[in-house]
């Protein structure tokens, strides 16, 4: 498959957390189309499958203790990752932002009505971030979604608005976890590769500085310079011969029951980060004529589509052996 890895080891790196004894190696990574050694597997979508029409802000009914049981997470976290780095919203007036620009809606026309005497005048939320150098590549994540080390990792991914492919690893998984072993040394995560330097370590801490310091402006976000925390496990599946793409960010309990999902099932997959503020939400509305997250887009059948309790019915009908 590609992109699986073949690293070379160099000496190692000097630990950029000065709060942290730990070294962590650097490898010069490249990839390898004929690096893995499960054979790639034909995949088509279910017998007659639609994708659903997206509705916004519902649950289906047999999901609700699920969505509930996700929104746990973001109560404890006090909202960290629901924002871009250097967020700042303003209201304008409606005319301001063309009809084909994504701002945030209400009633499903996008602008908010304030009346003034006889007449209503049209606002809507301009939403800005200020954010700092791109990777030319996504940074490579291994890990699983009920690991708070691994949380705090994503959290900072949604912060400083990156795209991340991320390699599932859940518990018993049989392609990555002992992938992370090969690479580095040990089976720990999360385990980050950042191909466009050739950095890899562990260490959640570790990781969150190098980022901010690589890709934001130095500043740990105050809950994560804490430390303080947010078991997946495998079901056997079809690995699928590309990435599948999903646009979603870690706050949402919507996109969380996707992931869960996605980790169980070992599906690789580029994630989109797009908390509130970040660029790649205009990006999603001009490409589907339409913001809502979590959105998936699977090369291997061509399926793209909104609504987080069919994609998880997709993805087990597509996948789960």
């Amino acid at each position: 498959m590609a992109g699986i890895l073949n690293l070379t080891p160099t000496p190692i790196f000097r630990s950029v957390s000065a709060r942290r004894k730990t070294n962590y190696r650097v490898f010069f990574v490249k990839s390898s189309a004929n690096a893995s050694e499960t054979p790639l597997t034909s995949i088509s979508a279910p017998p007659n499958f639609k994708a659903p029409n997206p509705k916004p802000f519902s649950v289906r009914p047999d999901k609700i203790f699920d969505i509930l049981g996700a929104s746990l997470a973001l109560l404890f976290r006090l909202t960290t990752s629901v924002l871009v780095s250097g967020y700042s919203v303003t209201v304008v007036p409606a005319n301001e932002i063309p009809s084909d620009q994504y701002a945030l809606g209400f009633a499903g026309n996008y602008q908010i009505l304030v009346f003034s005497g006889q007449r209503s005048l049209g606002l809507k939320l301009k939403e800005t971030s200020k954010l700092g150098p791109r990777p030319e590549k996504p940074i490579e994540i291994y890990e699983f979604e009920s690991c708070p080390f691994c949380r705090k990792v994503r959290e900072i991914v949604s912060v400083l608005d990156l795209e991340v492919l991320y390699y599932p690893c859940p518990r018993n998984g049989p392609n990555f976890r002992p992938k992370v072993s090969q690479m580095g040394g040990k089976q720990q995560f999360p385990y980050m590769v950042d191909p466009n330097t050739g950095v890899s370590m562990y260490e959640s801490d570790d990781i969150i500085k190098y980022l901010v310091d690589k890709y934001g402006d130095g500043n740990v976000p105050l809950l994560l310079s804490l430390g303080l925390l947010t078991g997946s496990s495998y079901s056997p599946s079809k690995l699928p011969p590309k990435p599948l793409e999903v646009w979603a960010y870690e706050a949402s309990p919507f996109c969380k029951v996707v992931r869960e999902v996605l980790v169980e099932l070992e599906l690789p997959h580029i994630l989109h980060s797009c908390a509130r503020g970040s660029p790649k939400r205009q990006i999603l509305y001009q490409r589907v004529g339409h913001f809502q997250v979590p959105y998936l887009e699977d090369p291997n059948t061509g399926v793209q589509m909104f609504e987080s309790a069919e994609i998880v019915d997709y993805l087990r009908a597509t996948y789960a052996l």
